[in-house]
């Protein structure tokens, strides 16, 4: 008469491969598989009222999720304030925010906007040596000159973030002073609600 359970002893038994991290703890294989980033863009609709900037900012760091460029301005309704986001993360990560932006008590709906219509400004402020030359390339951009003076021309440009990264780099050669940019501003395309 035998003693136990019939079949392999447990050494012999087949472990499924893929199921267990290295510490041997059971794991959702596609949980653990290694996402690439992705840049989304977050529109949140918020109580316009003191504090919620932080609220929303603290969620983020309290996550250890990095902020790549964040606008706040007010909307059509005096109550209401909305929050641009642009994040650059894993699509677990991007799905967590989202969850946690909408658990927030003053936070009214999150929305991502893809494909949506993005502009963000940046004020140049650059050497004077060569003004023409300076509006020449202020001009490739669609931008214009908003202060001059012996010493330096700042310059205003708005576009997408990556033209405003190529504006950024084509006035490096007249020695720039200083660039301030703001966050992505952005909205849903054509007749569809932005949340």
């Amino acid at each position: 008469m035998s003693r136990g359970l019939q079949g392999p002893a447990p050494e012999e038994r087949p472990k499924p491969a893929g199921r267990r991290n290295a510490q041997g703890i059971r794991i959702d294989p596609e949980v653990e598989a290694e996402q690439p980033p992705r840049r989304e863009v977050l529109s949140a609709l918020v109580a316009h009222e003191p504090g919620v900037l932080a609220k929303v900012s603290g969620l983020f760091a309290r996550r250890q999720f990095n902020i790549e460029s964040l606008a706040v301005g007010p909307t059509s309704e005096d109550d209401l304030a909305r929050i641009t986001i642009v994040v650059e993360e894993p699509e677990p990560g991007i799905e967590q925010v989202k969850r946690q932006l909408n658990k927030l008590v003053p936070v009214r709906s999150v929305t991502e906007l893809a494909g949506a219509v993005e502009r963000e400004l940046a004020l140049i402020k650059v050497s004077a040596k060569d003004p023409s030359d300076v509006t020449a390339v202020a001009e490739m951009f669609n931008g214009t000159s908003v202060d001059a003076c012996p010493e330096t021309v700042t310059v205003e440009v708005t576009g997408t973030e990556a033209e405003i990264d190529r504006a950024v780099a084509a006035f490096d050669r007249f020695e720039v002073q200083e660039v301030v940019r703001t966050g992505t501003a952005a909205l849903a395309q054509g007749t569809e609600e932005t949340a």
